[in-house]
């Protein structure tokens, strides 16, 4: 029987991205005086590095290398993703950035079926909590059984590590929970824990390869899963 479901949230719960996370990269540049600047086919590029930091760092490594040469390049970093990441909540906070259609009848109808949801993503918990109480409500955090987030494991997607991580600690076997992804890098991690996956691509990762996903679904509105609205009714999870 379906146990759990683990949900990614950057592009899975919410089309975060193009409109969130972009803009508030560039905010936190152009903060810091730096003239970079992110544009929608720029930033769909650098989605294939997972992780803020590790985001920020790659770009500079391939377009602005005398900055990676600075002896301080590490704290930089981490300063600029600090200073994005308080751009971003402070959008998300501001209901600026709502959940993507279906989502939230998704996370309702799975709890009133007694199922327990996790979270397994490479963002901050301070991202998280901006983008999902705004949309669902005060003590929305407390949905969650399990949040993994940020870096609680030193390797990002498409490594495995996060959902491994977040497996142990709901203490249940992969086969007894179900993914949800929009990433090819997101799928790798999941299946790379054993884990079926649903994967509902974003604006970004439509033409990616999702060939080993259990289902590919266009949103996570009810006529797009009618097999999990089965699972949620108590019928057998053969996934």
């Amino acid at each position: 029987m379906l146990e759990a479901l683990i949900f990614d949230v950057d592009g899975t719960l919410a089309d975060t991205e193009r409109d969130g996370h972009r803009p508030a990269f560039n905010a936190a540049f152009r903060e810091a005086g730096l003239d970079w600047e992110w544009d929608e086919a720029r930033y769909g590029e650098l989605l294939a590095v997972t992780g803020g930091k590790e985001r920020i760092a790659h770009f500079v490594r391939c377009h602005r290398p005398e900055f990676a040469r600075r002896p301080d390049f590490t704290e930089r970093v981490a300063e600029l993703h600090k200073a994005k990441t308080r751009h971003y909540t402070a959008l998300a906070a501001s209901g600026a950035i709502p959940l993507r259609p279906g989502a939230a009848r998704l996370l309702q109808d799975a709890r009133a079926a007694g199922l327990r949801l996790a979270i397994a993503t490479t963002t901050t918990p301070e991202n998280v909590i901006a983008l999902l109480e705004p949309a669902l409500g005060p003590g929305a955090m407390s949905w969650f059984e399990v949040v993994g987030a940020g870096d609680v494991v030193p390797a990002k997607k498409p490594a495995p590590d996060i959902y491994l991580w977040v497996l142990e600690r709901l203490g249940l076997a992969a086969s007894a929970c179900l993914a949800f992804e929009d990433s090819e890098n997101g799928l790798r991690a999941a299946l790379g824990a054993g884990l079926a996956t649903v994967v509902t691509p974003c604006d970004y990762t439509r033409e990616q390869n999702f060939d080993r996903a259990l289902a590919v679904i266009p949103s996570l509105e009810p006529a797009g899963i009618p097999t999990l609205r089965l699972w949620l009714s108590g019928a057998p999870a053969q996934v």
